[in-house]
């Protein structure tokens, strides 16, 4: 019981309806230029808010990666629910991302990146997995004094990229907020 108390909470702070009002997905998809025959890993796919919007747009696969299995099965049944059979869930770590080098177009990472220390290491990880020129986007919290969770402050991050070997495409500070905070958005290409 307490499992899937747990399971629902996390489903209702993952299905934020002010994320999907103030940042729709397929607003941040735009910024990239994804073709159909791409494929794509979601880092941290949650409930599928990027996964699901992404493989509407491809006739590759999204990998959907997330560590916990109940919100990958979740993941499971609304794609099964829209008629996607191009999602692949797969259960790892940002540190360990089980994917063959050079495999996959675009990667999306929508507030996932703060959770892990050192960031270097996901971010050499995710360089490994992209082809050459291949993009990442990266949505996070910009942080403020008081902010008690952890957060990554967008210059530190872009610093973080360009020694992972990306180069920075854009960076965007929206005005609409999330849960009343401010958010980045940096487009960073794989250096080839």
């Amino acid at each position: 019981m307490y499992e899937s108390d747990k399971l629902t909470r996390k489903i209702n702070i993952l299905e934020n309806a002010d994320r999907k009002n103030n940042f729709p997905a397929e607003d941040l998809l735009k910024l990239l230029p994804i073709k159909r025959s791409d494929n794509i890993l979601d880092l941290g796919a949650g409930t599928g808010y990027l996964a699901l919007p992404a493989a509407k747009q491809i006739d590759g696969i999204v990998y959907a990666l997330d560590l916990d299995v109940g919100i990958l099965t979740y993941l499971e049944s609304k794609a099964k629910k829209e008629k996607l059979d191009n999602i692949k869930t797969i259960k790892g770590s940002f540190e360990n991302i089980p994917l063959e080098d050079n495999t996959i177009d675009i990667a999306l990472a929508s507030i996932a990146l703060h959770e892990v220390n050192p960031l270097s290491n996901t971010l050499k990880q995710i360089n490994r997995v992209l082809i050459e020129k291949g993009y990442l986007l990266c949505v996070e919290f910009e942080p403020k004094e008081a902010s008690v969770s952890p957060r990554v402050h967008s210059s530190v991050m872009e610093q973080e990229l360009l020694s992972a070997g990306f180069d920075i495409k854009e960076k965007i500070f929206p005005t609409n907020k999330v849960a009343n905070e401010a958010l980045y958005i940096i487009i960073a290409q794989k250096q080839g």
